[in-house]
């Protein structure tokens, strides 16, 4: 069985937001003001995200990322990705954390199933991370990425999200990075999610300038993708040891080519990142519901999935909520 939505995409990709906690407060993603948390009978059990996960692989996904909030901040996360790595048809499992767990986790993660990581790292300026975040844990997060390549980890995304005044001075930097070091190095555009203002509101950048910026630095060459790749246009300097990646939300969408669904930490399923879209399956599942009745809600899950986020348009359904609360 597989799932494809109204407009004839296959989706096989799902992402599981297992807590809306995170141990930073960075300032373009925290609201002002109090932040409000799930209560814990709200969140997703591990069973049930095992149960659902199962399901979403007998329906043709393939390939699954755990996120956050900061997903190692969950007690036991380590036992539910081996739950999950086990699952027979699964041909990708990843996760996407911040670091500063990393170093401790990263041998238990390894045995867990995980050979792929996505890091989130906007600056490698100590000062500077210690401003965004609110949290002095550069040193943690940048020796948790170096051991990783050591032990085999591959790929290892560092992930960027490049802001106009706040860190566009070290593209270039982050460019060089991936040169001497097996890196992939990504740049994000921001995406201005939430109804309460964070407390920074940072202006994106849009891919075209940073590709332009990196250009200076050697000629980029293109990346074929692979079955399994994400919305990310691959690029590598010549004779490189990483590579470049560039994604566009903001001025390139690809929704054209989205293969996602998204499993909130609340228990809703999720077709679209930027919008209001969701269908519960907690309820369902805790009421009972068959497995056969909780294909039908991801059925009808991918049905509503738009055809376009509409965030450059003026009228749009957009996620009124909070990233932490998605998994990004």
């Amino acid at each position: 069985m597989t799932l494809v939505d109204a407009f004839h995409r296959n989706i096989d990709y799902l992402r599981i937001s297992v807590t809306d906690r995170c141990n930073l407060r960075c300032l373009y993603c925290v609201p002002q003001g109090e932040l409000i948390k799930l209560k814990h009978q709200d969140i997703l059990r591990y069973e049930e995200i095992l149960r659902i996960a199962r399901i979403a692989i007998s329906l043709g996904i393939k390939k699954i990322r755990i996120t956050g909030g900061e997903p190692l901040v969950r007690k036991g996360i380590i036992s539910l990705i081996e739950s999950i790595s086990a699952l027979s048809g699964l041909q990708d499992i990843s996760i996407t954390t911040n670091g500063v767990l990393l170093l401790e986790n990263l041998k238990r993660l390894w045995n867990a199933g995980i050979r792929r990581l996505n890091i989130s790292l906007d600056t490698m300026k100590r000062e500077k991370y210690r401003h965004i975040t609110g949290s002095d844990k550069f040193d943690a997060v940048w020796t948790s990425i170096e051991k990783a390549a050591d032990m085999g980890f591959d790929p290892i995304k560092i992930n960027i999200v490049a802001m106009k005044n706040v860190n566009d001075d070290e593209i270039e930097d982050f460019g060089s990075l991936s040169m001497t070091k097996p890196y992939h190095i990504r740049f994000i555009e921001y995406m201005p999610i939430g109804t309460k203002p964070s407390r920074l509101r940072p202006e994106y950048i849009p891919s075209v300038e940073i590709k332009k910026r990196l250009e200076a630095l050697g000629e980029l060459e293109a990346i074929s993708r692979s079955a399994l790749d994400g919305p990310a246009e691959r690029y590598r300097f010549e004779g490189a040891k990483g590579e470049i990646g560039l994604i566009s939300p903001m001025t390139n969408h690809f929704c054209k080519a989205c293969n996602r669904l998204r499993l909130t930490a609340a228990g809703s399923l999720r077709p679209c990142l930027l919008s209001s879209r969701e269908i519960d399956i907690r309820g369902p599942l805790r009421n009972g519901a068959t497995d056969a009745e909780l294909v039908e809600i991801f059925r009808k899950a991918v049905m509503m999935k738009p055809s376009s986020h509409g965030m450059l348009h003026e009228k749009s359904e957009l996620f009124p909520g909070e990233m932490s609360s998605i998994g990004g």
